[in-house]
């Protein structure tokens, strides 16, 4: 049985504060011997549910958390809102947004929002493998 390891902290998505999360979370994958694929879509990863939250959640402060179970890499941002994102069959290129959940869903092994059991609010999360390809 493989045994969890777990890094979480509690935030206030910032545009500014970004690329410091961005930073932990490649700093963990690497500390658990991330493959440079797997590091590239943690960073991507971080950067979209982020900018989600900034874009879409009125209440910006989320949790994000990353868990290691065996091979694989499970990256979840929780915040308060109970708006699900919607990802189509097929993004609009010539839009303004829509395309990142699209495109991580597409690169992740998987991916996934839920909402949450003991509070107003939901989960959105992918996984890939820590040690080669992501998918």
């Amino acid at each position: 049985m493989a045994v969890a390891q777990v890094y979480g902290r509690s935030l206030i998505a910032a545009p500014t504060e970004v690329e410091r999360w961005r930073g932990a979370a490649v700093e963990v994958v690497r500390g658990w011997g991330g493959s440079a694929s797997a590091v590239e879509l943690v960073r991507l990863g971080v950067s979209e549910l982020l900018s989600n939250v900034i874009r879409h959640v009125a209440e910006r402060r989320c949790y994000l958390r990353i868990v290691r179970i065996g091979g694989e890499v499970t990256v979840q941002v929780f915040d308060r809102s109970r708006q699900l994102p919607v990802i189509g069959d097929a993004p609009d290129w010539d839009a303004e947004s829509g395309r990142g959940l699209w495109m991580l869903r597409e690169m992740a092994t998987r991916f996934g929002c839920e909402h949450t059991f003991h509070c107003d609010g939901k989960i959105v999360w992918f996984s890939c493998d820590l040690h080669g390809d992501p998918r």
